[in-house]
């Protein structure tokens, strides 16, 4: 009869989720925190990625992770937190966010995010003679940015331009949102290197092996980095512990939209019965003037009546 095996004490024990869609495929989800940080904290896939969705001239040949906590300048400013965020050889800023749950200011975040790396650029003194360096904002969404908008476009590029001319005013500071629900493409549809990342990015967890439109030495890094099977006791954990605090979060926000909903739809209703109640009113408020006029009508009538037996009255007796 075989040993059992003592199990060490303290070891890790291994979370597992229950289903699929809750990270128990073959590789894990890149839209966790726990996924996004493990693959783009990877310098080589970072700037593959950075150099397939930005324009950036000669490309990106060098590229330095930073601290991604930026403090208010006062007590009262709210501490700035980013995903990740990297700097090039040539200075130039960059913050990489990857937001799975709809924010309905993500387009007032993303432009506060971008000013810090603007603000804290600037020099003491009380002339302006520096040049700041280009800032980047590229937001990945598991959402559509403006939801009401029927477009099967899943990027966007925004600068700041001159309305009158339409040319570009400002090349410094530029906002990529790439929108995964609107990328709908299959593999044998992928035309380049940024389509191979939109089709990475959102089908990941649902693959068991790597498409062979994405054979390339970069994406069977990816793949390799991020097969679940491949990692220790210690970051599967961490995987499955990622996996389900956004589970936490999807169903607080699912539970929040249905709240939301029903509220809405009871508003409408009421606003209904109110409109109704309106309408029922008024009519019933004419009615109550008709009778009124009617009583007076009926009074006025009476009162002739009364005046005229009063008159005869009055002419027999005199007779």
């Amino acid at each position: 009869m075989a040993k059992s095996k003592t199990v060490k004490e303290g070891a890790p024990k291994a979370i597992k989720p229950t289903t699929v869609d809750d990270g128990a495929g073959v590789y894990i989800d890149p839209l966790t925190d726990f996924g996004f940080k493990r693959l783009f904290g990877d310098k080589e896939l970072m700037m593959n990625f950075l150099n397939a969705v930005l324009d950036v001239k000669d490309g990106i040949v060098e590229l330095h992770y930073g601290n991604t906590v930026r403090t208010g300048i006062s007590k009262d400013d709210r501490t700035t937190i980013f995903d990740l965020y990297c700097t090039t050889g040539k200075g130039e800023r960059i913050i990489v966010e990857m937001q799975t749950i709809r924010h309905d200011y993500y387009k007032d975040r993303a432009l506060y995010y971008a000013s810090r790396l603007i603000q804290e650029q600037a020099k003491k003194g009380k002339d302006w003679d520096f040049m700041l360096y280009p800032v980047y904002s590229v937001n990945i969404l598991n959402f559509c940015l403006d939801k009401e908008l029927k477009t099967k476009k899943y990027s966007s590029y925004i600068q700041l331009i001159d309305n009158m001319t339409n040319q570009l005013f400002y090349d410094k500071l530029t906002f990529i949102y790439l929108e995964l629900p609107r990328f709908t493409k299959k593999e044998n549809q992928l035309k380049d290197n940024v389509e191979q990342w939109m089709y990475a990015l959102k089908y990941l967890p649902k693959l068991d092996k790597l498409p062979d439109n994405l054979r390339n030495e970069v994406f069977e890094k990816l793949f390799e980095l991020a097969r679940i099977a491949k990692m220790s006791r210690k970051q599967q954990n961490a995987y499955y512990k990622s996996v389900q605090d956004m589970s936490i979060i999807k169903n607080q926000f699912l539970k929040m939209e249905s709240t939301i909903s029903a509220l809405t739809k009871d508003v409408s209703v009421l606003t209904q019965d109110n409109a109704v109640l309106t309408q029922n009113n008024a009519a019933l408020q004419k009615k109550v003037e008709e009778l009124q006029r009617k009583l007076r009508s009926s009074d006025k009538r009476k009162s002739v009546r009364t005046i005229k037996a009063k008159t005869k009255v009055d002419n027999f007796l005199v007779s």
